[in-house]
């Protein structure tokens, strides 16, 4: 089919007016202007009318199974105390309880406009069958702790391995996530590393969220260390930052998301960047737990490809004591506000092409270009090509439509 719309966005090239994209299959076979596009009198055409047609949005870290949380933590006075009460809370809930958070949470990305996921995945028992409820494209990086279970490593890696084995879907994969340095072992860092290298796996791990975490490894002190000292061998800690520690075990390459980085040392940035890490930034995360301002310009100077993402529901402040929604375009807006001088271009880059390289699909999604896959969405924005890129960021409310896969996930002109 032929999809008309006021204005398409490449990404990767510049807006076009009064556009068109090809749809064969589930893949993009040409965008355009409609003019240069429309010549098979044969081919099924919808015109979407006054929407600007665009790749799906990118959410390249989440927390589904943590969506019902929110709110259920008042803002903590230290990180390590809103880890105590996070782990209070999980330890209430039920397989069902997991179920539906994780459900209620995909319907929200997918009505924001989000069409792939990098989500972190707690409770491997959800998968397949939370996949097979959803139209979303997911990666589910399965999390692998190991301080309090007192496993060993090797166990652990082998059974997420045949887990990850074990699952097939048409979209949607599965790789690995040890879920910080504070809380797993040298030994599964390394173990995690080699197998997703082994098995062309991206891996995904939290690092340098909070400045408890950066004194915990680069100074060997602060309240992170002094909670976890009983419980964890400290041996790793004070030989320097969080990434740095990374760097020792094996972990920094090309398949590595790592997940916040608020807080460098000396020569982290260009290490990241020479290694080709990406990095994911959660920008009302960071401002829910008022961290130091996001060092995007060091990473950015150095080279570091930066994307966006929601992170969960529990880490976000209610607004007019309304409760937040997972939303990309708020994550947005909220970089925006955080970050001036930063192009409304960029930003939106930040949340398709950045995310799509971060979770190894540059090529696949994230662009309108011939060959991707046809994730698309339609936004009912206003405004000429001149300034669509400042019109996306500052969209709000749903979608008018969703294509994921070459299949209608939202129909148009239906809102379901």
């Amino acid at each position: 089919m032929i999809l008309r719309a006021r204005t398409i966005l490449p990404i990767s090239r510049p807006p076009v007016d009064n556009g068109a994209v090809r749809v064969t299959a589930n893949r993009i076979a040409a965008a355009g202007p409609w003019k240069e596009l429309f010549v098979a009198s044969h081919e099924s055409v919808l015109d979407l009318g006054d929407v600007a047609l665009m790749p799906g949005l990118i959410n390249a870290h989440c927390h589904l199974d943590y969506t019902n949380l929110c709110g259920l933590i008042p803002r903590p006075k230290s990180f390590p105390d809103w880890i105590k009460a996070l782990l209070a809370l999980k330890a209430e809930w039920s397989y069902s309880d997991y179920a539906q958070s994780w459900l209620h949470g995909a319907k929200m990305l997918l009505r924001r406009g989000v069409t792939t996921v990098g989500d972190i995945e707690a409770v491997p028992e959800l998968l397949p069958e939370v996949w097979t409820a959803t139209p979303l494209r997911i990666i589910s990086f399965l999390e692998m702790t190991g301080v309090r279970a007192r496993r060993p490593a090797a166990e652990i890696l082998k059974d997420m391995a045949e887990r990850i084995d074990g699952l097939s879907h048409e979209v949607c994969s599965a790789a690995l996530s040890p879920h910080a340095l504070y809380s797993t072992t040298p030994d599964l860092l390394r173990l995690a590393a080699a197998k997703s290298r082994q098995r062309r796996w991206r891996v995904t791990t939290h690092v340098a969220e909070s400045r408890a975490e950066f004194d915990m490894f680069a100074h060997r002190r602060g309240p992170l260390h002094d909670w976890l000292r009983r419980q964890r061998e400290p041996s790793d800690c004070g030989l320097g930052s969080p990434v740095q520690h990374l760097h020792r075990n094996g972990l920094l390459g090309a398949n590595l998301l790592a997940v916040h980085v608020n807080y460098l040392g000396e020569g982290d940035a260009e290490l990241l960047a020479r290694r080709k890490v990406s990095v994911a930034h959660c920008p009302r995360s960071h401002q829910y737990f008022q961290h130091d301002p996001f060092p995007f310009a060091k990473l950015s100077a150095a080279g570091v490809n930066i994307c966006l993402g929601t992170d969960s529901l529990v880490s976000v402040v209610s607004v007019r004591r309304q409760k937040p929604e997972l939303d990309l375009f708020a994550e947005m807006r909220a970089f925006s506000a955080a970050h001036a001088g930063v192009s409304p271009e960029t930003v939106v880059r930040m949340a398709t092409l950045n995310g799509a390289r971060a979770l190894g699909l540059a090529g696949k999604v994230g662009e309108t270009a011939p060959g991707a896959l046809a994730d698309l969405i339609a936004l009912p924005v206003t405004g000429s090509a001149e300034n669509i890129f400042d019109s996306i960021v500052n969209c709000s409310g749903e979608v008018a439509a969703s294509m994921i896969n070459g299949h209608w996930a939202i129909q148009p002109g239906t809102g379901a």
